[in-house]
């Protein structure tokens, strides 16, 4: 049965509880946030976690974040915000702002650090597999006290992600689901609709290219832009549940019905659907193949509505901007309506934190700072980020005023199901292979489908083997 209501919305993102109320994440409202920041206020006064150590001794600690770039400003500043709080509560504190991108954050400076012992004091941490690998190395600190004497243990919606063994070792920023983003004005002017069917939106991009615009947005210089659309087709495909099979051997890369998904990317490819050159295009310029009308359609996460709100890159596509889930593949398996969604992107803290007595409590003056009822609704509003953390539904329906936001939730209600992206659930060989090699060969033609699932199969072999 499908979910019509913001409270389900929720449910289905995240596996919450069913007292579970809904997703928010920033606030327009004076009202609403002077509200929360008293009752944070309050909480501050109250809880131990918020004394200062004796020592006003200078110190410095490093946080590393991945907000970077011009549509990355309004989390910078919810960032920024938190940082400055942090420092008037904790004495002789200086934080140092690290901005790295993400992609090279996750696979390259942060696997690294941790590697030679020394990665920064705060990061921004994937969730599965990354944060479960490191906590197994004992790299990461143990959250699980410092959460129960905030009192905030249970107002995530899921930390399964960032859970080892029983203990909580990060947590989210926010959630997101991924689907296509169009051009409402471009649509209208053709006497278009969002697409129902399968074969209605391949009708859609065949009359687009036709017309001389670019269907689809393309930048793959980074693999895993691309691969958020062909993740979507090939578990339209072979099912929501078939990538989370690929480690434990139930499935495999080279079956016949993932493989008809990596052809589906190809013959778009072949069709020339996507903006020529993608190979040599980095993710910022996806957005502006968007954003200045070139390309129609844009496959991407529901953070990317942030860009179209003022004073961002796409201020003048507001109002013009509609968001839908891929339609039904003809002879798919499972739940045509799932989606793809997650909470794996956080902040994790140094395992070092425990050792020192003024680190460990400015680990703890971030955590109640950033992950609160008024830095959630902020993130919602501000940047268009799914909350991690349980908002009542009262806030959320005074909140959730933006039209494409409102249009977001609504596909988000009539998915029935989810399943995460690939990269939550195959080992780093397997991630760097499809990443780094296997979708760029396809899109260069460079490689075949099928070829392509043999190549990953095969690193999926020797992962699983390794792993037993």
């Amino acid at each position: 049965m499908m979910k019509k209501s913001v409270t389900l919305l929720l449910s289905l993102l995240f596996v919450s509880s069913a007292i579970m109320a809904g997703c928010g994440n920033n606030n327009n409202s004076a009202g609403n946030q002077g509200e929360a920041a008293a009752t944070n206020a309050a909480n501050a006064t109250e809880s131990p976690a918020t004394e200062k150590p004796a020592s006003s001794e200078p110190f410095e600690m490093t946080i590393r974040h991945t907000q970077v770039g011009a549509d990355k400003q309004k989390r910078l500043a919810i960032l920024e915000d938190v940082v400055g709080k942090v420092q008037a509560e904790v004495p002789g504190l200086t934080f140092k702002l690290d901005g790295v991108d993400s992609d090279v954050n996750r696979k390259e400076k942060l696997r690294g650090e941790m590697a030679a012992g020394n990665p920064p004091e705060i990061f921004d941490l994937f969730g599965s597999p990354d944060s479960k690998i490191y906590a197994k190395e004992g790299k990461l600190l143990d959250l699980t006290p410092i959460l129960e004497e905030l009192g905030i243990k249970d107002k995530f919606s899921n930390l399964d992600p960032f859970t080892y063994e029983g203990k909580i070792y990060g947590l989210p920023i926010g959630g997101s689901g991924e689907g296509f983003f169009y051009n409402k004005e471009y649509y209208a002017s053709k006497g278009w609709k969002a697409p129902t069917t399968f074969a209605e939106l391949e009708q859609q991009l065949a009359a687009i290219k036709a017309d001389g615009k670019v269907p689809l947005a393309g930048a793959s210089k980074a693999g895993w832009v691309p691969l958020m659309l062909a993740n979507h087709l090939w578990s339209r495909y072979a099912g929501p549940d078939v990538t989370a099979k690929f480690a434990t051997g139930e499935a495999k890369w080279s079956d016949p019905n993932v493989v008809k998904g990596f052809a589906k990317y190809k013959e778009w490819e072949d069709k020339g659907y996507f903006k020529k050159g993608e190979l040599g295009f980095e993710y910022a310029e996806y957005t502006t193949q968007f954003t200045s009308g070139e390309a129609i359609l844009m496959y991407d996460g529901t953070w990317k509505s942030s860009v179209f709100k003022a004073g961002q890159s796409g201020e003048g596509l507001i109002g013009k901007v509609g968001f839908f889930n891929i339609p039904a593949v003809e002879g798919g398996v499972g739940d045509q309506t799932a989606l793809m969604r997650d909470v794996n992107n956080g902040y994790g803290f140094s395992a070092s934190a425990a050792k020192d007595e003024r680190q460990l409590a400015a680990v703890k003056s971030f955590i109640k700072n950033m992950y609160n009822e008024e830095m959630q609704l902020r993130g919602l509003v501000e940047d268009g980020v799914l909350p991690a953390m349980k908002i009542d539904q009262a806030v959320l329906t005074k909140n959730i005023t933006d039209d494409l936001m409102s249009e977001i939730v609504a596909v988000l209600n009539n998915s029935e199901s989810s399943f995460p992206a690939f990269d939550s659930l195959v080992q780093a060989d397997v991630t760097t292979e499809i990443s780094n090699i296997q979708i760029q060969k396809l899109i260069g033609g460079q490689t075949t489908p099928e070829k392509m699932g043999e190549a990953l199969q095969k690193i999926q072999e020797e992962a699983n083997a390794a792993v037993e």
